[in-house]
C-alpha cells in the first residue's frame, strides 16, 4: 500500500506542529551515596564474613568445598566492593563517610532516633562476629566428634 502513496500526497495532508522550546533542567538534587558509616566498620565486616568462609574453609577441609567457598568469598566481596565503587561514581558532593573519631564523638542518626557511636557500632559488626563464632563453634564440634 505505501507503493502508492507519493510524497506530494503526503505532504499536503502532513500538518506541521510548532517548534517546541525545551525548558532548561534544573540542578539535580544533592545525594548523600557515602553510607555515612566509617570504612573501617565495612572493613571489619568483610573481614568476619571472610573470616567466617576461612574457618569453615580451614576447619572442614574437603575438595568438594573449594568451588563453593571461592564463590562464598567472591559474592562477599563482590556485595561489599560493588557500593564501595558505587559511592565513588558520583559527581563530587561534598559528602564523605564518618571517621571512627567522629562517629564515636557524634553518633549517627538512625531511623528509630539518635545512636551513641559505640553502640551503632556494636549494633553493625554484632551479627558478622556472631557468624564468626558460630563457624569456630562448628569446627570445634566437628573437630571433637
Amino acid at each position: 500500500m505505501s507503493r502508492y502513496l507519493v510524497r506530494e500526497r503526503i505532504a499536503q495532508h502532513a500538518k506541521i506542529l510548532p517548534a517546541i522550546e525545551v525548558a532548561p533542567q534544573p540542578a539535580l538534587p544533592e545525594v548523600d551515596r557515602s553510607f555515612e558509616m566509617p570504612r573501617a566498620l565495612y572493613g571489619a565486616m568483610v573481614a568476619a564474613f571472610l573470616g567466617f568462609i576461612g574457618v569453615l574453609g580451614i576447619g572442614l577441609q574437603s575438595p568438594g568445598l573449594v568451588i563453593p567457598m571461592a564463590i562464598f568469598a567472591f559474592f562477599i566481596i563482590a556485595g561489599f566492593a560493588v557500593p564501595a565503587i558505587w559511592t565513588r561514581l558520583a559527581p563530587d558532593s561534598g559528602q564523605k563517610a564518618m571517621t571512627v573519631e567522629q562517629l564515636m564523638r557524634r553518633g549517627i542518626a538512625t531511623h528509630t532516633g539518635r545512636c551513641e557511636g559505640l553502640d551503632a557500632a556494636v549494633q553493625m559488626l554484632v551479627l558478622p562476629v556472631l557468624i564468626l563464632g558460630w563457624a569456630i563453634a562448628i569446627v570445634i564440634i566437628a573437630a571433637t566428634v
